[in-house]
């Protein structure tokens, strides 16, 4: 049996064409959907990233200004450490009071000192210092203001001369056994010890100084003429060791 289709063809032709649209639409709402969600993410995306662009920028300021101090301390820094190679280099490490105080304690009061010098000198060899006997003088009398004094600059070590009078030379004999027992000093050597005559009574000073050698039996006073044993003594500071 045959169907008979009553439908005119523009109708169906209508149908399709309204599914047809239809679709499309709904295809193009998708889209349009699907394009709002990725416009939204991409400008929280972008916003976000703008954030934190904007924090790097803030810390990267900050960061430049700490590198700034950071090159102003390392400059400071390299200033202080060498002012304090340079200090290091011109310390001469001993302590003079406590050196002149032992020297008082190891004095008898039958020994006048006139001169006592801190020679410092460098380590050197033998040979050398047969070439260079001659250090720096740092002294404890009175000197001039604008002298320049050449000072060895790093180790060094100081040669100490003290020279003056004694009632005898037993005294001095005496004076070089206390340097020697002494923790101050060593490499003790006596440079000379003479008799010799001074006078002494036209010089009330030296005369009050020289007083105390005025001991029976170990001095002749005549006329003011004082006899003596006029000596010099060298030796070093023990404040070194050598490696």
């Amino acid at each position: 049996m045959k169907e008979i289709d009553f439908l005119p063809e523009w109708y169906k032709s209508g149908q399709r064409r309204q599914v047809s649209y239809r679709t499309q639409y709904i295809a193009l709402g998708g889209v349009l959907v699907v394009m709002v969600v990725w416009n939204f993410i991409a400008t929280h995306s972008i916003s976000k990233v703008r954030a934190q662009f904007a924090q790097m920028a803030t810390r990267q300021t900050q960061a430049e200004g700490l590198s700034v101090k950071l090159a102003e301390l390392k400059s400071e820094l390299r200033g202080l450490q060498e002012k304090t190679e340079s200090i290091e280099e011109i310390d001469s490490k001993i302590d003079v009071a406590g050196v002149l105080a032992e020297m008082s304690f190891l004095m008898d009061e039958k020994i006048v000192l006139s001169k006592v010098a801190f020679i410092a000198e460098k380590f050197e060899d033998k040979r050398q210092a047969k070439l260079s006997s001659r250090g720096t003088v740092v002294r404890a009398v009175r000197t001039k203001l604008n002298e320049k004094w050449n000072l060895p600059l790093g180790d060094v070590r100081f040669r100490v001369v003290i020279s003056g009078v004694a009632a005898n030379a037993g005294e001095v004999a005496a004076l070089i056994c206390r340097l020697e027992d002494s923790p101050y000093f060593c490499q003790v050597v006596p440079s000379f010890s003479r008799t010799t005559v001074i006078n002494a009574a036209g010089n009330p000073s030296l005369r009050s100084r020289t007083k105390g050698l005025n001991t029976k039996g170990s001095v002749q006073e005549t006329r003011g003429n004082i006899q003596v044993s006029e000596f010099e003594i060298s030796s070093y500071l023990a404040n070194y060791r050598e490696q």
